[in-house]
């Protein structure tokens, strides 16, 4: 909702003000150019990237026009998850999660977060380091190693879209001069019109400077923060886990090892102490 409010004010403010300086607003209406300014940027687009990298920006286009799911209501629930799996481990016995870690979809302790449950990678996150924990006694530096490598891919591949967006964006006032060139071609090659006529191809060949500029700032460029906003909120989701469950294997009961994973996240979606233990509480209950 927001990116189309965010649109809606950049038409206004730069269509407004050219409006209201006396500017005719059907001057701007030049499709042709922006057939070439897109045509072009697409096709470029097309040949710097291969089919993983598009298929993933085309995946992650959908995303920019919603909300965020990571809200504080989410982290608590996972809090909520890890605090029970490590108390039930606590309780009894590393063995005692092993049929929830191989069949989440099926476990009662995971089916109590259904929102938690829809989300395919952060499950396999879970039950890959918990299986890990159930196999053996596991040395906390070599988990956390292999925690750090496994983030770091995730956050490596939730940056091809927002690479691709980026130079997508960074190429369009390129092709707006190219269409505005080729309208001064187009301008030259009629030299012998009135000067009122030639004065129009140039402002119509203007356009194309013009377009390619609002697009790239005004449209595609903020597209790849918002992405990347995306992507490392994803990613806290992930740390959390991390902080949690390596306090756990250092031996720290689940009450602590989970304020360790609480104290991860940004204060405008951490939850206080308080809130949190009568979060668990009220989870435990069902």
């Amino acid at each position: 909702m927001l990116v189309i409010v965010g649109y809606v004010v950049v038409l206004a403010a730069v269509f407004g003000g050219y409006a209201l300086a006396g500017g005719h607003l059907g001057a701007l209406w030049q499709p042709l150019e922006v057939l070439m300014i897109f045509g072009g940027a697409i096709g470029a687009f097309i040949v710097g990237n291969n089919g993983k990298a598009l298929k993933a920006t085309l995946a992650s286009l959908p995303t920019l026009f919603k909300g965020s799911k990571f809200t504080k209501a989410l982290y608590m629930d996972l809090l909520a998850l890890l605090f029970e799996i490590l108390s039930k481990i606590r309780k009894d016995g590393m063995m005692s999660i092993e049929n929830d870690v191989e069949n989440p979809e099926s476990s009662p302790l995971f089916s109590k977060y259904p929102a938690l449950q829809s989300d395919h990678h952060l499950m396999e996150f879970i039950t890959d380091y918990l299986r890990l924990m159930i196999s053996g006694n596991m040395d906390a530096f070599q988990v956390e190693n292999l925690m750090d490598n496994e983030i770091e891919t995730h956050h490596q591949e939730g940056h091809v879209p927002v690479h691709c967006i980026a130079r997508l964006g960074d190429g369009l006032p390129a092709f707006g001069i190219v269409a505005a060139v080729m309208g001064v071609v187009h301008t030259m090659e009629n030299v012998a019109l009135p000067p009122a006529e030639l004065g129009i191809l140039i402002a119509h060949a203007l356009v194309g400077t013009f377009l390619g500029i609002l697009l790239a700032y005004g449209f595609i460029g903020p597209l790849s923060s918002l992405l990347e906003q995306k992507l490392d909120e994803s990613t806290k989701m992930y740390q959390t886990v991390k902080a949690t469950l390596l306090a756990s294997l250092n031996g720290y009961a689940p009450a602590i090892a989970v304020e360790f994973g609480r104290k991860v996240l940004y204060s405008t979606e951490r939850p206080g102490f308080t809130e949190l233990e009568e979060h668990v509480k009220q989870a435990k209950s069902k």
